[in-house]
């Protein structure tokens, strides 16, 4: 308390001896007036000084103050975001995120069909539509099959053209609608595969706080991706805002090693859900398929049952290369799973659409953007209507 009286008595007496130069050169004008060199006494630093202090006094007794400013980012992802308190909620954020993608497509489809019968031709120009939209032509030529039973030579309005569309685009999804389930193994193993750059680790990270600051689950993340530093110091930053364990090893490591050194922890440290991050794999690189192989291969060496997801995590923006990618994991793995993710950053979003025809895969989440609540379970109807703007 002495300390903090000194500082405010000399910030006090400055003040006073400023003031009465001011007075002095006011009552003789032949003095000079204080130059701008000379302290000028704010409110701004006598409240600096006094915080400083203050601090400075909380130090000594050990009390940690609160900070005055938290960054927007740090603070909500302290909170429960479950609820998803921005306005308009999840679908709100969904349409915004696959804005460019609706945008085109509605477009073209006000262009085409603004008072005009359903006649072949228009029919034709419905499914470029669709397959400039990322739908792929067996996929486009299912949805405007369907489309022209009951409405072939009528005229039709545009609002009942997205409705439609938005329904048959639905019934695509439906079946492959499919929330990542963890229950019936303890841990449950889940590889987490995808070439670099498609948001791999950003998804893990936004996993392991959904199942652990939300859903209360003891979660652990495994950063099998030994080639690079930058993956591994990626993670740290997202288990550390999660508050997870994460398993490492030097850049360069087996990852094998690592797969399995973090299976063992995790029956020790009762953990409900591990995730593996694995290599960003392209699918030229047979040696780097072969490493997944071998990942899958130690696993099972202490439980037979593992993995039991093999998550692929696709970049929308890659369009119609997405089916040669699943292919070829297909071709070594046996993939579970597809997390899509980047859908605000392309007109691409059909992809979803093509992608649940061909393969039947179960799409568990989509990504809307970088931060933690922009990544949410997939919902069939929902996307229906944000892709075609209904």
């Amino acid at each position: 308390m002495v300390f903090w009286r000194k500082k405010k008595n000399a910030g006090a007496q400055e003040k006073e001896r400023h003031e009465d130069r001011l007075l002095h050169h006011k009552n003789d004008p032949a003095l000079e007036p204080p130059t701008e060199s000379e302290p000028q006494i704010s409110q701004e630093f006598i409240d600096q000084e006094l915080e400083e202090t203050a601090s400075e006094m909380l130090d000594e007794v050990g009390v940690t103050p609160v900070p005055k400013h938290i960054p927007t980012e740090d603070y909500k992802e302290s909170k429960d975001l479950s609820d998803h308190t921005e306005e308009g909620g999840w679908f709100s954020r969904l349409s915004k995120g696959l804005s460019k993608s609706s945008n085109k497509l509605g477009k073209s489809i006000t262009d085409v069909f603004t008072k005009r019968k359903l006649d072949q031709d228009a029919l034709e120009e419905l499914e470029d539509i669709l397959i400039m939209a990322d739908m792929g032509p067996k996929t486009a030529a299912k949805i405007v099959s369907e489309f022209a039973e009951n409405r072939f030579d009528k005229e039709i309005e545009e609002g009942e053209i997205k409705e439609a569309l938005s329904g048959s685009i639905a019934n695509i999804l439906n079946p492959v609608t499919k929330p990542l389930d963890i229950e019936g193994h303890k841990p449950f193993v889940m590889l987490v595969c995808g070439v670099n750059g498609a948001g791999k680790t950003t998804t893990i990270g936004k996993i392991a706080h959904d199942y652990h600051i939300k859903r209360q689950k003891n979660v652990m993340i495994a950063a099998a991706d030994t080639f690079r530093a930058a993956a591994v110091d990626q993670l740290e930053v997202w288990a550390e805002r999660a508050h997870v364990p994460l398993v490492k090893k030097d850049i360069g490591s087996d990852p094998a090693a690592v797969a399995y050194e973090a299976l063992e922890k995790a029956k020790a440290d009762n953990i409900d859900l591990l995730m593996i991050d694995t290599a960003g794999r392209l699918q030229n690189k047979a040696n780097l398929m072969e490493e997944l192989a071998k990942i899958i291969r130690v696993i099972k060496k202490q439980d037979e049952t593992a993995p039991h997801g093999v998550v692929r995590v696709l970049d929308s923006t890659t369009g119609q290369n997405a089916h040669s990618q699943v292919q070829n994991f297909k071709d070594v793995v046996d993939l579970t799973g597809l997390v899509v993710t980047k859908l605000d950053g392309s007109a691409k979003g059909g992809v979803v659409v093509s992608l649940a025809e061909e393969f039947g895969l179960p799409i568990h989440a989509v990504g809307v953007g970088e931060k933690i609540e922009d990544l949410s379970p997939f919902k069939a109807e929902e996307f229906a209507k944000a892709l075609v703007g209904a």
